[in-house]
């Protein structure tokens, strides 16, 4: 098994993988339709049987960007606005409480079903790596083509792009234009 470079450790990377469902640069959104949201959700086994309606889809595509913004603010880019409101909105819907197992470990825990409960899921996957301290380390690429998830394994927590290849190398080229533009 070749474990993928950008995966987010453990349930992060569902976390992750639901941020990228939408990709900026080509505009392809992998929740295009309620049936596509409920198949997702599905695939991720955050959802059996059911379908979602085009608010679940509206409320799955606001959660999404939300986290994005936290994201990105992960990244020294303060957009978190109303992202607050959205996720304390999806949280109140999913019915997010504490719980307790068997052995007195505590878990956050959607009540609800559904959609609801699936995006509770998620963001209970959120508040734990905030608590764990692993969330700092999930970022949005600084590329305003791109802000795609990835996970920051460098020792200082120092990457900005998701792709220095790609991203990164674009974004310095246009800052070199930039100042010979203004040196002529």
């Amino acid at each position: 098994m070749v474990m993928d470079p950008e995966a987010a450790p453990g349930n992060l990377e569902l976390v992750r993988d639901f941020v990228n469902t939408l990709e900026v640069e080509s505009e392809t959104d992998a929740l295009s339709s309620p049936q596509a949201l409920a198949a997702w959700l599905r695939a991720h086994r955050l959802l059996r049987g059911g379908t979602a309606s085009r608010e679940d889809l509206e409320a799955a595509r606001a959660l999404r960007e939300a986290i994005r913004a936290l994201l990105l603010e992960n990244n020294g880019i303060g957009l978190r606005r109303d992202a607050a409101r959205t996720l304390d909105r999806a949280a109140a819907q999913a019915g997010v409480t504490l719980r307790f197992d068997l052995s007195g470990a505590p878990r956050l825990e959607p009540a609800a079903a559904g959609v609801p409960g699936a995006l509770g899921r998620i963001l209970a996957i959120v508040a734990t790596a905030m608590a764990d301290g692993a969330w700092s380390r999930l970022k949005a690429c600084r590329a305003d083509d791109c802000r795609w998830a990835f996970y920051d394994r460098a020792r200082n927590h120092s990457r900005h792009w998701c792709s220095m290849e790609v991203c990164g190398n674009r974004t310095k080229a246009r800052a070199y234009r930039a100042r010979r533009a203004v040196a002529r």
